[in-house]
């Protein structure tokens, strides 16, 4: 996004010929005004614009919940301004002018970063929903599967036998979709 057009079609075509599919905005109110269709992808925002600055949309952004992947590009950037940036979320900060070929690389890393925050994300929320599946008895028997205890010391501090433990341990283990101790120990993070 660039109040100026001339700015706006030369990077939009640099980007479209290198087959990205690309949106273009003369304002950060008109993409405001489209964002609710929009899905993935990365904001590249100049932050002097006519009406709201490129900092003041990422503020709006960041309040409404949106996570968009920011590249800041700028003909008047200071340092200030950068760290401010760059402190709010933005990914990369390029000066004016930059190559076209820097832009390029600079929105590969974004979206390569992007890809990875979103499967991490779907990993939780998958690892949320199994949790969720556990009863409240489970939940202590698999803390205490995590932090090492056998299942006789795990009978011992419940009250129960040990056939209990290993008919929760084996719940656990299936409700979790976990192959090993190893697998529940790097979920359990997520339940606990």
């Amino acid at each position: 996004m660039d109040d100026d057009s001339a700015v706006r079609d030369a990077l939009s075509l640099y980007l479209e010929g290198s087959d990205f599919a690309v949106k273009t905005f003369e304002s950060a109110e008109a993409f405001l005004g489209k964002i609710g269709g929009m899905g993935r992808g990365v904001l590249v925002l100049d932050q002097r614009m006519t009406g709201m600055t490129g900092l003041e949309l990422q503020s709006e952004l960041k309040g409404r919940g949106v996570e968009l992947p920011t590249i800041f590009i700028t003909g008047h950037g200071d340092v200030p301004m950068s760290v401010r940036a760059m402190k709010e979320g933005a990914a990369d900060f390029l000066e004016k002018p930059f190559r076209n070929s820097d832009l390029l690389a600079s929105i590969e890393q974004v979206l390569a970063q992007d890809e990875v925050r979103m499967e991490e994300n779907l990993y939780h929320a998958r690892v949320t929903v199994k949790c969720n599946r556990l009863t409240p008895r489970e939940k202590e028997v698999m803390g205490f599967i995590v932090r090492g205890l056998s299942n006789k010391n795990i009978a011992e501090l419940l009250g129960v036998s040990i056939r209990t433990v290993e008919a929760h341990r084996g719940r656990v283990m299936e409700k979790m979709d976990a192959g090993s101790l190893p697998d529940l120990v790097r979920m359990v993070d997520f339940c606990l």
